[in-house]
């Protein structure tokens, strides 16, 4: 398989080679939720805790004796009927919430989204991107220019979630660029997971004959 190869400055500067068991795949929407949804799991903190009528201090004597009074029979304030009792099915900070998920199942799920990616024309193959210094107005440019390929003309102008620019490793001045502008995030391509690739509408994979060699090695 074969895709275009750009410049920064919005430029075809000729064609890569990308292999089919990445962008080439069928889509499988089953295996894609259940890893995005174990992965936002596997994220989840339990922090909202309340206490159950078996935690709540107090509550050892029945209020009132059981018959005779005219009033409804209790046998203890610990009850969920009481203002200061214990919650019924509240949430507790023990619970876990993490699920299993094989590295194959990732590994897949993320070929399976970077193919329909491909197949939509929301993937985007640049031959490097430096600047001679990180600055914002720098990155904005090479996002103007972006924007004047076919198919990507709505690159910077989507406010949310418009961008996700894969590098072939770590660059701090290219990532101290692009950090102030809104919508888009920065990483290193062995970095990039299912959850990064479905926030964002498109992906930009710098220097692809380096970064893809993270897939051989996967």
């Amino acid at each position: 398989m074969e895709s275009k190869l750009y410049n920064q400055a919005g430029k075809e500067v000729g064609s890569v080679k990308i292999p089919e068991s990445v962008f080439g795949l069928p889509w499988n929407a089953d295996l894609v939720h259940q890893v995005a949804v174990s992965m936002q799991a596997n994220q989840r903190h339990s922090v909202a805790h309340v206490k159950d009528r078996g935690a709540v201090r107090g509550g050892g004597k029945k209020p009132w004796r059981q018959k005779g009074t005219g009033r409804a029979r209790h046998g203890s304030i610990r009850s969920p009927l009481w203002v200061g009792g214990g919650v019924t099915h509240g949430p507790n900070k023990d619970k876990v919430f993490a699920r299993t998920v094989t590295k194959s199942m990732k590994a897949k799920a993320l070929r399976t989204v970077l193919s329909r990616k491909f197949k939509e024309g929301e993937l985007l193959f640049v031959d490097n991107v430096a600047f001679s210094a990180p600055k914002t107005k720098e990155a904005r440019a090479v996002m103007t220019a972006w924007g004047g390929i076919k198919g990507f003309e709505s690159i910077f102008t989507k406010k949310t979630n418009m961008l996700h620019l894969a590098l072939s490793g770590k660059n701090v001045s290219v990532e101290r660029a692009f950090r102030n502008l809104k919508g888009l995030s920065v990483g290193a391509l062995s970095g990039l997971n299912v959850l990064t690739l479905l926030r964002a509408k498109y992906v930009a994979i710098v220097n692809p004959n380096e970064s893809l060699k993270f897939f051989n090695e996967a």
